[in-house]
């Protein structure tokens, strides 16, 4: 279910939703005016290198996607920057500090969680590990592998955008 069929009613005056209107984004209120619009949450995500070339991979912990192969990455939150939210993202999940963090690109993804569909922008990146020894799988992380980029088979990735995105990397787009 996506977030727009959630609302049944207003959220400031508790006013029953339309049915027609059920599902609509923006949600607008009648009785009351208020208008909310339901836009993607933004996520980061980056491919990590280091000297020899090999990138950094997670195994996933938990759904969606438990068990395939994911870059670290997650949710921005509220006032930070995506690079900051990146660097954040990082260090809860690998332990890891990075440098030299450039933008890719970005793409639509959608992300299944306790029933809810939410709709995200991943806003991807290129980064290098400052230590990449000191690396380990920390928070949502079974295990993590540095594997050269040609050695990762689209069907191992967790996300369509992920596969977006090192297509776009091995075709030397960004």
């Amino acid at each position: 279910m996506r977030p727009p069929e959630l609302f049944r009613f207003c959220p400031r005056c508790a006013a029953p939703r339309a049915p027609e209107n059920v599902g609509q984004s923006p949600l607008r209120c009648g009785p009351c005016g208020f208008t909310f619009y339901f836009n993607p949450t933004v996520a980061a995500a980056a491919f990590v290198s280091r000297p020899d070339g090999r990138v950094l991979f997670i195994r996933r912990a938990h759904d969606p996607a438990a068990g395939k192969l994911g870059i670290p990455g997650g949710f921005i939150d509220i006032g930070e920057t995506a690079e900051d939210g990146l660097r954040r993202e990082i260090r809860e999940e690998v332990g890891l500090e990075v440098e030299n963090i450039r933008f890719v690109m970005s793409a639509p993804n959608a992300y299944l969680y306790r029933d809810v569909t939410y709709p995200v922008v991943d806003l991807v990146f290129t980064a290098v590990a400052i230590s990449p020894d000191a690396a380990g799988a920390l928070d949502g992380v079974t295990s993590i592998e540095w594997r050269f980029l040609r050695d990762v088979a689209d069907d191992e990735l967790a996300f369509p955008s992920m596969r977006v995105s090192l297509a776009t990397i091995r075709a030397g787009i960004a």
